[in-house]
């Protein structure tokens, strides 16, 4: 049997070698030979690597990650298999995924299907047996390339088309994706956080109402959101400030979501600098912090390495406490260009970058990383209590 066919070989180069049924081809015509998983057929996108040693199937449903092929860095991927409970949305927004091993069988009682049957009906194409860690190195001393996965069970691949959809595909920079991840129709979200034994909980009694912007929110932090006594209205990306204003909220909340901040903020801006003007208490969460930041003033670029994972120190610069951050994000707002009146409250202890601002003086303030920790560590769970006493305090 071909080395392809087990993990602990992985192999790369020009000539395909027997038994090999998937290949990753990036656009500087680097190739990746393995095994194939998930769907049968050719995805494209930005191939990026995630440190996560837990949660993926949150990870390949996070709308964050739309546009992008998740190479997972750590090798044991599906041993708590899949279910319904452990998605953000409902559709994946990830274009593949990229593996170290062959899917692990499910070994969790609350796994309901394998994890490559999920991927399968899901519409993923991933490939399995490849040398991650020289994947991996290459994305963090060249950046994130374009790729093309390619799933073919009888070993027919083209390389040559493949690598010119790598080639030709425009990459996430100037690319809005916020539009083809949002609902289309405003809706009320009441379901609360999950808990062992019982599973999600219900919303009945609220005590404030928070108008959610969806450029691609994960399910989670609404639940977080349910979960501390929020009415939760969710509205399209696409609505304009009166739409929101008609809903009378007592917060706002700007979800996260893909793509480039500059190209969405074309359309998301505007918006939310009337809403700005109303003073309500606002919080945002990653592509919503970078979008608030641009509504006030600041600017943004793509990082040559982005942050991945659930382990990112972030230093609270009013306490100097640390905590222990999920991430997934490739832009990055310039503390810099902070104008006068906006202060930077969080920064990253890996690279300095910034991980949180708030506007002096009023209760609106953002971060880079997931508070909602899904998957992750539970540190930052207390900027949601932050946003809740902003709420109380102006009502």
């Amino acid at each position: 049997m071909s080395d392809t066919t087990h993990s602990n070989a992985p192999t790369s180069g020009a000539i395909q070698p027997r038994g090999a049924t998937a290949a990753l081809i990036l656009a500087d015509g680097s190739i990746f030979w393995g095994k194939g998983v998930g769907a049968i057929g050719q995805s494209v996108g930005e191939v990026c690597f995630n440190t996560s040693m837990t949660g993926y199937q949150e990870i390949l449903t996070d709308p964050s990650f739309a546009g992008q092929i998740i190479t997972f860095t750590f090798p044991h991927i599906g041993n708590v298999g899949a279910n319904a409970e452990d998605i953000e949305t409902g559709t994946p927004a990830a274009r593949g995924c990229v593996l170290r091993m062959d899917i692990t069988e499910p070994s969790n009682f609350r796994a309901a299907e394998h994890l490559n049957a999920w991927l399968d009906r899901c519409g993923v194409v991933g490939i399995a047996g490849i040398d991650t860690r020289r994947l991996t190195r290459r994305i963090r001393d060249n950046g994130a390339p374009n790729g093309v996965i390619v799933h073919a069970p009888d070993g027919v691949i083209d390389i040559a088309g493949a690598m010119a959809a790598a080639q030709e595909w425009p990459g996430l920079e100037g690319m809005d994706l916020s539009r083809e991840v949002s609902c289309t129709q405003t809706y009320e979200w009441t379901e609360t956080s999950w808990v062992l034994g019982s599973g999600f909980g219900e919303q009945t009694e609220p005590k404030r109402h928070v108008v959610a912007i969806d450029y691609g929110a994960k399910r989670n932090i609404l639940r977080r959101l349910a979960s501390a006594g929020c009415r939760v209205t969710v509205v399209p990306c696409t609505a304009t400030a009166e739409e929101i204003l008609a809903h009378k909220p007592d917060g706002l909340f700007l979800a996260n979501g893909p793509g480039d901040p500059a190209a969405t903020a074309k359309h998301a801006v505007p918006t939310l600098q009337a809403l700005l003007k109303h003073n309500l208490p606002t919080f945002g969460i990653c592509l919503g912090h970078q979008l608030l930041a641009l509504a006030l003033g600041a600017k943004s670029h793509k990082m040559a390495i982005g942050h991945r994972g659930a382990n990112h120190p972030v230093k609270d610069l009013a306490t100097g406490k640390v905590e222990i951050t999920s991430q997934n994000h490739g832009f990055v707002i310039d503390q810099d260009s902070l104008p006068a009146g906006v202060s930077a409250t969080h920064v990253s202890l890996f690279d300095g970058s910034l991980e949180g601002l708030q506007v002096e003086g009023r209760p609106v303030f953002s971060v880079q990383y997931h508070p909602e920790a899904s998957p992750g560590p539970h540190d930052s769970h207390y900027l949601f209590k932050r946003f809740i006493q902003a709420i109380d305090q102006a009502n």
